[in-house]
């Protein structure tokens, strides 16, 4: 069944870049797919751009004139990563507008953009986080931490503002550096044990399931710069017996069922030797056909352009 699909990407936040790249991949596969495709990007500014609207006016004039675009789908595809996007803002316009989205609705989006909310959510269900505490932008001058941590803002997507602290001269630094990017900065014990993803999806009818788990090899921390700089390797599906993966399937589908996601969501998770340990989730992961969700899903057989069309179909 052919419909007609908005596509956006860009964003107000450090994420833009890369959520342009999963916007034109997406948009790319939906017209393989057969679906009737349009785009509007959101600059960093947050003045809307698409056809039909003229430049330099202002973002609400611009997503004024944008509205129509809106009313004129069968779906709205917000391929935006990181806030004002993924944390459920695009959502609760299309759920204002009454228009089906892709993706989880406003509140999954809100607790899992939030690193710890997501905690006290995943402890609630019996899945293990990282020992930490929360900090406040404005006390980190009076901050001690025994042993090495990881520093990282709350709400940041992409590892913007994540450092690894070993020495206690760096933490002040490091909290500086994560402030750039929210006032609630979040600092935890280090983990150290494989780093493995799982990606979920919500199939149309409401039948969620998990695909193959991904393992990230990566010289040192899994910070922004490896992310996106080739050093990180991945293997999928990662080298797991039968009971470490359906100990990884079952917490990442217990997540996704606690926060109420739909679409895909991306649980990342380190693998100890006493089981998962959450580490954080992503309910717009990076969505081109080289990133670690649609990577999982084609290991179980589900090609990208069937991957999209899927998550189109879920939606209405």
């Amino acid at each position: 069944m052919t419909m007609k699909v908005l596509v956006i990407g860009g964003g107000q936040n450090p994420e833009h870049e890369v959520s342009l790249a999963s916007a034109a991949a997406v948009a790319a596969a939906l017209r393989l797919g057969g679906h009737a495709v349009t785009t509007a990007t959101i600059d960093r500014d947050g003045v809307w751009r698409a056809d039909g609207i003229p430049p330099g006016v202002s973002p609400a004039a611009s997503l004024q004139q944008a509205l129509p675009l809106l009313a004129a789908s069968d779906v709205v595809f917000p391929a935006v990563h990181g806030a004002l996007g993924e944390d459920g803002a695009l959502a609760a316009l299309c759920a204002l507008a009454g228009v089906p989205v892709v993706g989880s609705a406003l509140g999954a989006g809100a607790i899992g953009m939030d690193k710890w909310a997501t905690k006290l959510v995943a402890e609630a269900v019996g899945l293990r986080t990282a020992r930490g505490r929360l900090v406040a932008a404005e006390d980190i001058g009076d901050v001690e931490f025994e042993g090495a941590v990881v520093v990282k803002p709350v709400t940041a997507g992409s590892s913007h503002g994540v450092s690894l602290v070993t020495e206690e001269g760096d933490l002040l630094m490091a909290l500086r550096g994560a402030a750039r990017f929210d006032r609630r900065i979040l600092v935890e014990e280090v983990v150290h044990a494989r780093e493995i993803d799982v990606a979920v999806l919500r199939e149309k009818g409401g039948v969620r399931w998990a695909a193959p788990p991904l393992e990230i090899h990566a010289p040192g921390l899994f910070d922004t710069a490896t992310k996106y700089d080739g050093t990180a390797r991945f293997t999928v599906p990662a080298q797991l017996d039968a009971a470490a993966t359906s100990a990884l399937k079952r917490a990442a589908i217990a997540m996704f069922d606690a926060l109420g996601c739909d679409g895909v969501a991306r649980m990342d998770f380190f693998l100890t030797d006493d089981g998962p340990v959450l580490n954080e989730v992503n309910t717009m992961p990076g969505l081109t056909a080289a990133s670690q969700a649609p990577r999982m899903f084609a290991a179980a057989g589900v090609d990208y352009v069937d991957l999209v069309g899927r998550l189109v179909r879920a939606a209405v």
